[in-house]
């Protein structure tokens, strides 16, 4: 896979840095609005990157790079991705994939229509938690409970809270914590139990109509999945899952999700005291962290990597169906909210 970046902000930064440890990617070419040209200059020397380009259809046109990598603006990953699919490359898109179902289904249309790679870039698919999650959930018995919180308080909170909107609390540019750190809980509960029944939230609304914080709620047959998320406050993070036959707990942010305890009652039965000296019964747990890695974004790109050089369908097919079903969720939510976003051209 040979990538051209399209962008010069953080997560752009943090992609090469995660590439620079991957061989196998060649880093190609970066685009940059004229305004950011010093800084994709700047990212080009340090990552030995050959072409630089403020003109994005001459880099569609020119590049040997057989995929984009776009790392703009929630508002902007629909107008790009298609110029790009359409230009015959492979796109990796930042999540959220775009910020309606509609548009995302037209994308996977021009994708499959052309024999290209579409897919989201969300660390937590490809790491080494997600499997030991579904390996160890059937171990649960029936679930009864979900409970997931990515709360962090923004740096651009304070600003926005004097009145000064910048794009991560701006609906113009799809902005709000549903879309921007709830979208993690959400991929765990489509990736763990699939498409839910009901979708309800309770956002916390901002003066400008945005959702600095909110409580997304998904009802399963038997169960419901609460998923917190806050720029606006801080707490612990975590995921965990409840069974009548144990708990999943990751403890931690689910970006990264650094560890997981696996919690089963004791098949041979019997109970002990807890610390308040209730009887309850006897359980054993497993922990597991997750690999060290140079970069959270490694182990996405090295996958990413592997499907486009291997041409596997199949892959990348499951994972962009998996990343519908969340937008379809968030889009879902946002609209029961009253959170409005304008449709990008």
């Amino acid at each position: 896979m040979k990538l051209a970046y399209i962008g010069t902000g953080k997560i752009i930064a943090d992609a090469l840095n995660a590439v620079s440890a991957l061989p196998r990617i060649g880093s190609q070419a970066i685009f940059a609005r004229q305004r950011s040209l010093p800084k994709a200059r700047e990212l080009a020397n340090q990552y030995h990157i050959p072409e630089v380009y403020t003109d994005y259809a001459q880099l569609l046109r020119e590049t040997d790079a057989d995929t984009v990598y776009i790392g703009l603006i929630n508002s902007a990953h629909y107008p790009y991705a298609k110029e790009a699919l359409l230009a015959g490359k492979h796109v990796i898109l930042e999540k959220p994939l775009t910020g309606f179902y509609a548009q995302a289904k037209e994308l996977m249309t021009i994708a499959q229509e052309r024999g290209l790679h579409l897919l989201e870039a969300i660390t937590i698919l490809h790491n080494d938690i997600l499997p030991k999650l579904k390996e160890h959930l059937p171990a649960l018995g029936p679930i009864r409970m979900a409970l997931l919180n990515y709360s962090q308080y923004s740096s651009r909170y304070d600003s926005y809270a004097q009145g000064s909107v910048e794009h991560a609390f701006d609906p113009a540019y799809y902005g709000g914590a549903l879309f921007d750190i709830n979208i993690y809980n959400v991929h765990y509960c489509a990736a763990l139990f699939g498409r839910p029944l009901k979708v309800s939230y309770l956002p916390n609304i901002g003066f400008n109509g945005i959702d600095t914080s909110g409580v997304l709620t998904l009802s399963y047959a038997g169960f419901t999945a609460v998923c917190c998320a806050a720029k606006d406050s801080d707490s612990r993070c975590f995921v965990s899952v409840q069974g009548e036959q144990g708990t999943l707990l990751i403890d931690g942010k689910p970006n990264v999700a650094p560890n997981l305890s696996v919690t089963l009652i004791d098949p041979a039965g019997g109970t002990v005291r807890d610390a308040a000296g209730a009887e309850v019964r006897a359980a054993r747990t497993v922990h597991y962290e997750a690999a060290p890695v140079h970069h959270r974004m490694c182990p996405e790109f090295a996958a990413f990597a592997r499907i486009i050089d291997e041409n596997d369908f199949a892959r990348s097919t499951a994972l962009l169906e998996h990343s519908l079903v969340v937008l379809e969720i968030l889009e879902q939510a946002r609209t029961q909210a009253g959170i409005e976003f304008p449709i990008s051209a």
